[in-house]
């Protein structure tokens, strides 16, 4: 007897990130495999709920009244199941006039539409859907820990949906790291670590999920867009072989793996998806592995070689022939009608686009609503040659990111060469903290010595480390820059604990920070992006060209930090303030009693703080807010513009940041 198709449901909280969920992707590959019906979303849980009886309150007015444009009234619809109130309702059943041609037909259903939208908004007010639940199993992803609040309520959510509440998985960063404080939470136990054995899933199943290629399909189910572009996303080694205090990886991939197979995934995802363009490694430790030079070779024999050029295959080819197969339809649906919309907007004109045009509005290919899998296939006999003649074919250049930066004690001569011979870009070092300034020198000079001369580097700090460590290592990079004529971007990151409360926010401060400082760091980085370029202009400027004009910016009120030009130049405060702070500091008894006032950053009660009239009337200039000035400092617009245009042309720049500027 054949075994009974589940329903899968894959879910990836709202949260903002740059990488897809490879873990939810192999996940999604084990169970076609098993022959399952799989769907993935990501955003807000009861968005999803919501979403589903939308779309069931679609289909049976659609079926119950064809001749009706549902579609066009979406949004109507929406907002009466929202509120369920018998008005809305009313102005959305059918009114045909006399003369029109299926009057009598469309007249005869209004009662059935009446009935079904009645239904539907009854459905959701009383959260039927709870009562019925669809999916035989559920599975949760987590990532930082610092979204405690919004994974936990998607996993709440997420019980209301499997049939079994012993069927909803949670796994992933957060799932590992807090593993009991979830399960006291949510009553949910969570998966830790990876799916690296067999029968993790579902008893005396042979299948090593961890094994797996990742279905990337399920990424075309969604609205989401994760900036990695075209890319293959693999490891070629797991775990790390330090057990640093500030980072996960000993916890989540407790093994070093030194050589991980990735030659026949690599052929699979080529074969099912078509080439990629660029490859992105997620080891954690790349350069530790004895394996090195073999897993240059192979990232060379998967055509990452210097100088390697990528042409685009043909998507629409390659999503019709995977819709034919049924391999996900709702995903190829959608990804049939972007790549289409794309083409018909963009890479067509004149005549030829009217052709298309007609093509698609035969065919009802212009509103995703319309599209279905059967006009998709009937159109593309029309299109195929088209879509071929027309596409883009200009080719590109294939680079390689180890995106988890690498380990500047176990760079040398030959593994730099050998990571010269493969089109990295950018090169990734980690300078975590100041210790490690001679085996950091030392890789960066030999990485130049290849002729590897664009470089992202990761920073650390809010650990162990002092403010001024921070100051000294985006200083070096900035003098390297210029010393071996190569371009080093910084991106300084904020260490939060892995552990317990602390872990859940953003809010922590290290032992030798302090919240100002914080803050003003956030400040800077909100103009840039979190970039620190390495020209010495715009660092002096940002960070300042001594450490003590770094405390100097440090201390500064925010606004005065991000709206430099317009407080500096146009209003003249900033040489105000700088005077007054220079003559407390001066006096040690009012710069005792000012600095905690200062590094705490709560100025909105600050006569509960200090009776002192000069202290008073210095912390005015921390009482000017933001959405005061209201951008006004052309400056600000410059440089916010400059580095919002950089992002979005780089596709590897957008991919190093994280979301602390924010």
């Amino acid at each position: 007897m054949p075994k009974k198709k589940r329903n899968i449901l894959l879910i990836e909280p709202g949260y903002k990130n740059k990488y897809p969920p490879i873990g939810l992707m192999k996940i999604a590959t084990y169970h076609r495999m098993l022959g399952d019906n799989v769907v993935f979303y990501k955003g807000n849980v009861k968005q999803f709920i919501f979403n589903q009886i939308l779309e069931d309150c679609l289909f049976k007015l659609n079926e119950v009244c064809p001749k009706i444009d549902w579609g066009k009234q979406i949004g109507d619809i929406s907002k009466y199941l929202k509120s369920n109130h018998s008005t809305k309702r009313e102005a959305l059943l059918p009114k045909p006039k006399m003369e029109d041609e299926n009057f009598e037909e469309i007249t005869g259903q209004v009662p059935l539409v009446e009935m079904w939208l009645k239904y539907f908004g009854d459905y959701f007010k009383n959260k039927k859907h709870e009562d019925e639940p669809l999916w035989d199993r559920v599975y949760v992803t987590t990532l930082f820990t610092f979204y405690w609040k919004i994974t936990v309520e998607a996993i709440h959510e997420a019980k209301s949906l499997v049939k079994n509440v012993n069927e909803l998985k949670v796994g992933g960063v957060l799932a590992s790291l807090l593993a009991s404080e979830v399960e006291e939470e949510t009553g949910i136990k969570p998966m830790t670590g990876i799916l690296d054995k067999p029968g993790m899933l579902d008893r005396g199943n042979s299948i090593i999920v961890d094994d797996l290629p990742l279905d990337y399909s399920i990424l075309d189910e969604i609205d989401y867009k994760y900036p990695t572009g075209s890319a293959y996303f693999t490891f070629m080694t797991k775990g790390c072989t330090r057990t640093c205090a500030f980072c996960s990886v000993p916890k989540l991939e407790p093994t070093y793996k030194e050589k991980i197979p990735t030659k026949d995934k690599f052929e699979k995802i080529k074969e099912l998806y078509g080439e990629q363009q660029n490859l992105l490694l997620m080891d954690n430790n790349v350069l530790a592995s004895p394996k090195f030079p073999e897993i240059i070779q192979d990232i060379k024999d998967m055509g990452f070689v210097k100088g390697a050029k990528f042409i685009e295959p043909n998507q629409l080819d390659i999503a019709i022939r995977n819709l034919k197969r049924g391999d996900n339809d709702i995903a190829y649906i959608k990804k049939c009608h972007s790549l289409l919309k794309e083409f018909l907007n963009k890479r067509v004109k004149g005549g030829t686009q009217q052709t298309v045009y007609d093509i698609y509005d035969k065919f009802g290919l212009l509103k995703i609503e319309s599209v279905s899998k059967e006009n998709l296939l009937d159109a593309y006999i029309e299109l195929k040659d088209l879509f071929e003649r027309y596409r883009n074919k200009a080719p590109r250049n294939r680079y390689v990111d180890f995106n988890q930066g690498t380990d500047a004690r176990y760079v040398t001569d030959e593994n730099m060469k050998l990571i010269s011979e493969i089109p990295i870009n950018p090169l990734r070092i980690a300078f975590d903290y100041w210790g490690l300034k001679k085996q950091y020198e030392k890789a960066v000079r030999l990485a130049a010595k290849y002729g590897i001369n664009r470089l992202s580097n990761y920073l650390l700090f809010n650990f162990k480390d002092r403010p001024e460590d921070l100051w000294k290592r985006m200083h070096i990079n900035m003098e390297l820059s210029e010393e071996l004529d190569i371009h080093i971007y910084s991106f300084p990151m904020k260490y939060i604990p892995l552990f317990g409360e602390e872990a859940k926010h953003r809010s922590y401060i290290g032992k030798f920070w302090n919240k100002k400082f914080i803050r003003a760091i956030q400040s800077i980085s909100n103009v840039t992006r979190g970039i620190v370029p390495p020209e010495r202009s715009f660092f002096e400027k940002a960070f300042g060209a001594t450490e003590d004009e770094y405390f100097e910016i440090m201390y500064m009120p925010e606004t005065f930090i991000i709206y430099r030009k317009l407080f500096e130049e146009e209003l003249q405060l900033t040489p105000k303030w700088k005077t007054i702070f220079n003559a407390i500091k001066s006096d040690e008894a009012l710069w005792e009693e000012a600095k905690p006032i200062l590094e705490s950053s709560e100025f909105s009660n600050i006569e509960s703080e200090t009776d002192n009239q000069v202290l008073l009337n210095f912390f005015e200039f921390y009482k000017i807010k933001r959405e005061d000035v209201k951008k006004s400092d052309k400056e600000y617009t410059r440089l916010k513009n400059k580095f919002d245009h950089l992002i979005k042309s780089d596709q590897f720049i957008d991919l190093t940041l994280t979301y602390d500027y924010e």
